[in-house]
């Protein structure tokens, strides 16, 4: 609870921060996404002006886990390049035995591998950056693993993109 609440803090702080900076959007993306549970490449292509879809390959301890996400884009705060986001998606992946840790629950111990499985969503801020080519997210993904679970839990989620 406490990460989650210092997620939120850091949330507001960047729309303050940011509220007053000039930006553009893009169609594509590629970067890093560092989370919760996983950290890894990440990419991002905008169907239409409002709507984007976003794959992300999450490396972890003992195992990969490949998301893909549907998300709905509006502008935040009439700022223009800062945008509002959320969605949905799911996850697959698989991990080996070992302890890993959960944001605001039990550790989970695996003692052999096991696949993941399970709904995702999303909702966070995106700023592109005005004159550059770079994209700034701050994200919480709430996720329902089915496969091992179920449980539920929330991760804080950073994205540095390159856009084109």
């Amino acid at each position: 609870m406490k990460k989650i609440l210092l997620s939120l803090i850091a949330l507001c702080s960047f729309v303050l921060i940011t509220s007053s900076v000039k930006a553009q959007d893009y169609k594509t993306a590629v970067g890093l996404k560092f989370g919760g549970y996983e950290n890894g490449p990440s990419v991002k292509y905008f169907l239409n002006e409002g709507t984007a879809i976003e794959g992300v390959i999450g490396i972890r301890s003992h195992g990969v886990v490949f998301s893909g996400l549907y998300e709905l884009h509006q502008q935040a705060f009439n700022t223009a390049g800062l945008k509002f986001y959320y969605g949905f998606g799911a996850h697959l992946g698989s991990v080996g035995s070992g302890v890993y840790k959960r944001f605001g629950g039990d550790d989970q111990v695996y003692n052999d591998s096991h696949i993941l499985l399970g709904a995702d969503g999303v909702l966070g801020l995106e700023y592109k950056i005005e004159q550059a080519p770079i994209a700034i997210s701050l994200d919480l993904n709430p996720r329902v693993e089915l496969a091992t679970g179920p449980f539920f839990d929330v991760a804080p989620g950073l994205g540095v993109k390159y856009t084109f």
